[in-house]
C-alpha cells in the first residue's frame, strides 16, 4: 500500500496549475499516470514520487513526475539507485530510466543495458507498447535484469535459473545480455584487427611512395643515359669523319678493311683508262724488282731472268705507246677529297 503522503503529493502535482504545472495536459492521461504511479509505489515502497524539471537532448525543458529511490534486486547484491521519469507523452512513450552511480560503486563499463551516463535501455523499454506495458512490470523486469547483470561495479554470483523455469521476458533479457557481451568482445577484436590493418596500410603506402620515387629516378636516369649515348654516337661520327680525312690507316683498322683499293676513281673514261695503264706499269716494275731479288738469292737462273725481263720491257713499251696514242701530254694529277673519302683524278689533254 502506497503511503498517504505519496498519494497526496501525486494528486497535488497533477492538479497544480500556473508556472509550476506539470507538462501532462490530457485529464485522462493524468488519471492513468496517477493509477500507474500508485501501483508502482505499492509494489516498490523504496521508491518515492517527486516533481522536477527535465531537459531533453534538444534543450526542451518540461516539468515531470518522477520516482526515485533504491531498487533492491537481490539479497546478495547492493541496491541500485534508480530514477524513473514519466515522459510528457506517457503512457504512449516509454518512461526515462536512469541509474545513479555511487562514489564507491561506479557504473560498470560496457554494461549491456546501462551507458556511462546512467541512461537505461532494457529490452522492455525498447519494446514499450501501451497498454501491454506499465511502470510496475518495468521495475520488476529491471530488478530481475540487474540481479543477473548488476549495473554498478559489483559482481554477485549469477542467479540465472534453468531455462525451463524462467519467464519469456527473463529469457529475452538473458539472451540480450549474452549478445551484448559477445558484441563487446567482437568489437574489441575488430578494433584490434582494424588497428593492425591500419599499420599495414601505412607501411604499404610508405613502400609505394618509395617505389614510385625509385621508378621516377630510374626513368630520369634512363633518359639521361639515352641522351648520353646519342651524344657519344654523334661524337663518334665526327671522329670517324675526321679520321677518314686525316688518318686513313686508323680508319682501316677501325673498319677492318682495305679501302685504298677503291680510294681512287676517274671522273671520265680517259682518266679511267690512264689509271688502268698506270696500274699495269706499276705491276711490271714490281715484277722486275722481284726478279732482281730472285737472281741475287739464286732462286731464278740468269737465262730465266733475261727472258722474263724481255717480256716485261715489251709490256712497258706497249703501255707507253698506248698512252701516247690517247694523250699528248700527261698533266699533273689533281686530287680532291669528298665526303666518302674517295680521291678523284682528272687527266686532261
Amino acid at each position: 500500500m502506497a503511503s498517504p503522503s505519496s498519494i497526496q503529493l501525486i494528486d497535488a502535482a497533477l492538479s497544480c496549475t500556473g508556472p509550476f504545472a506539470l507538462s501532462y495536459t490530457d485529464p485522462d492521461q493524468k488519471w492513468l499516470i496517477r493509477g500507474h504511479l500508485i501501483s508502482l509505489l505499492q509494489d516498490f515502497p523504496s521508491l518515492n514520487p517527486s516533481i522536477d524539471t527535465f531537459i531533453h537532448n534538444d534543450g526542451t525543458t518540461v516539468n515531470l513526475l518522477k520516482a526515485n529511490g533504491d531498487l533492491h534486486v537481490s539479497q546478495s547484491s547492493i541496491a541500485v539507485p534508480l530514477t524513473i521519469w514519466l515522459h510528457e507523452n506517457y503512457p504512449h512513450m516509454a518512461p526515462l530510466v536512469y541509474v545513479s552511480s555511487k562514489s564507491i560503486y561506479p557504473i560498470r563499463r560496457d554494461h549491456p543495458f546501462v551507458d556511462p551516463s546512467g541512461a537505461t535501455a532494457s529490452p522492455y523499454l525498447q519494446t514499450w507498447l501501451y497498454p501491454r506495458c506499465n511502470l510496475s512490470v518495468l521495475v520488476h523486469n529491471l530488478a530481475k535484469l540487474f540481479s543477473h547483470n548488476h549495473p554498478l561495479c559489483f559482481s554477485p554470483a549469477s542467479t540465472f535459473a534453468h531455462p525451463s523455469l524462467v519467464s519469456k521476458m527473463e529469457a529475452m533479457d538473458r539472451l540480450a545480455c549474452y549478445l551484448h557481451h559477445d558484441m563487446v568482445a567482437l568489437r574489441a577484436k575488430t578494433e584490434e584487427e582494424v588497428e593492425g590493418l591500419s599499420v599495414v596500410q601505412a607501411e604499404l603506402v610508405k613502400r609505394d611512395n618509395i617505389t614510385s620515387s625509385m621508378i621516377i629516378g630510374l626513368e630520369h636516369e634512363r633518359l639521361s643515359l639515352k641522351q648520353r649515348v646519342m651524344g657519344l654516337m654523334e661524337e663518334a661520327d665526327i671522329l670517324m669523319n675526321w679520321l677518314k680525312i686525316h688518318d686513313k690507316n686508323s680508319v682501316n683498322v677501325v673498319l677492318g678493311g682495305d679501302e685504298f683499293e677503291d680510294a681512287f676513281e676517274g671522273v671520265d673514261d680517259e682518266s679511267k683508262l690512264v689509271l688502268d695503264y698506270l696500274a699495269a706499269d706499276r705491276a711490271i716494275e714490281d715484277l722486275i724488282d722481284e726478279l732482281d731479288e730472285a737472281v741475287k738469292q739464286g732462286v731464278v737462273t740468269f737465262e730465266m731472268y733475261i727472258r722474263q725481263g724481255t717480256n716485261a720491257t715489251s709490256r712497258i713499251c706497249w703501255s707507253l705507246w698506248s698512252l701516247s696514242a690517247h694523250l699528248d701530254v700527261i698533266q699533273p694529277l689533281y686530287l680532291r677529297r669528298n665526303s666518302g673519302g674517295l680521291h678523284r683524278i682528272r687527266l686532261s689533254k
